[in-house]
């Protein structure tokens, strides 16, 4: 089959194809860039000058996400260039490797976030962002609703394309309507942003979160920097440098992130 194929398709046509492929999708996200550094720019700004006030009252930022959406927690934890007092809150049942399809079930079970509360260590001044593209399964609210009884900002990073998408969670609520603050990636509904016919491909919400908690945790870093000199930012381990900045940083959170 795939020798058969091989002789039909141009060399010549199958280049130029991949090329327009590659085209199309760096204009779409850089689309979704745009339309984020218009819309969000003001909620970004002023969700860093929050998250810093918890910082500076001895809080750190805590990220939760089902799926690919918890990858992006692990993205920012311990992260060369990244914010040091950042903790991704690990349930295994709904993380990717304990199984695709187990994760995504998991996600809509409402006793799962009660069966792992003591995965939870939420103290006043925290920051919870509940990463979630759909903003309507179960375990992302619960995990809003967990927070916000524990009395630490809560936000979101989510799409609101999908707001009419009616919620999954026994309380009617969607994300956005649990959260203090919501951050709107813009993700089209079915992440996809190239089509052929009727199948939606080349997935955006990986990449566009990514960019915008490099984004708010820089701005954290920046306001930061206005008035410490010494910066919650972990050097690269992989040049030659003294490690001595990244284990002062270790040392000072490590009694609220488990770092090893």
């Amino acid at each position: 089959m795939c020798e058969v194929l091989t002789e039909l398709i141009d060399t010549n046509s199958l280049v130029k194809l991949k090329g327009d492929l590659m085209d199309a999708y760096f204009l779409e996200i850089q689309k979704i860039m745009q339309i984020v550094k218009e819309q969000e720019y003001a909620q970004i700004k002023e969700a860093a000058q929050l998250i810093v006030q918890r910082l500076q009252r001895g809080g750190i930022v805590q990220l939760f996400g089902c799926g690919h959406s918890h990858l992006l927690t692990q993205d920012a934890f311990y992260r060369a260039g990244g914010l040091v007092p950042v903790r991704p809150i690990i349930i295994e049942p709904l993380t990717l490797h304990a199984g695709a399809m187990t994760s995504s079930k998991n996600e809509k079970d409402p006793t799962i976030i009660e069966q792992y509360k003591d995965h939870f260590d939420f103290h006043e001044n925290d920051v919870c962002i509940v990463i979630s593209t759909s903003g309507r399964n179960q375990a992302p609210i619960d995990v809003a609703f967990l927070a916000k009884e524990a009395g630490v900002l809560v936000m979101s990073l989510q799409s609101l394309t999908y707001c009419e998408q009616k919620t999954r969670h026994q309380s009617g609520k969607r994300l956005e309507e649990v959260v203090d603050k919501v951050i709107n990636t813009h993700i089209p509904i079915g992440d996809g942003l190239l089509h052929h016919n009727d199948i939606q491909y080349a997935p955006s919400s990986t990449v566009i979160g990514s960019i915008i908690l490099n984004i708010l945790f820089s701005e954290v870093i920046e306001i930061i920097a206005i008035s410490d000199e010494v910066l919650p930012v972990f050097k690269s381990n992989n040049v030659d440098s003294d490690s001595s900045h990244n284990e002062a940083m270790i040392a000072y959170y490590q009694h609220r992130i488990k770092f090893k």
